[in-house]
């Protein structure tokens, strides 16, 4: 990826540089409004637990425990795999007619 692109993306994550070293020295606290404002938006205090609907918790914890989603992730993969391999082959006859 280009660096731009990457720049581009992170832009919502990375707080705008307005700490510049001359506002610092100059003693100005007006200047890192911005900044204070930015980080007083940020959620303060732990984590929040993790959601009870996620699959891990339906599937694979506790009395719940079942294997129906590595079985449905091979079946998944197999009519997706055989799909492929039928339509190729559909081509390559089509293509190759005697």
């Amino acid at each position: 990826m280009h660096a731009s692109l990457v720049r581009r993306q992170l832009g919502g994550l990375v707080p705008p540089k307005v700490a510049t070293p001359s506002i610092l020295s100059s003693g100005q606290g007006a200047g890192l409004a911005p900044l204070v404002q930015f980080y007083s938006k940020l959620p303060k205090g732990p984590a929040p637990p993790p959601s009870a609907f996620s699959i891990k918790e339906r599937y694979f914890n506790g009395k719940n425990a079942s294997g129906k989603p590595v079985l449905a992730l091979i079946f998944g993969l197999f009519g997706i795999g055989y799909t492929i391999d039928y339509n190729m082959h559909l081509k390559y006859h089509k293509n190759h007619a005697h």
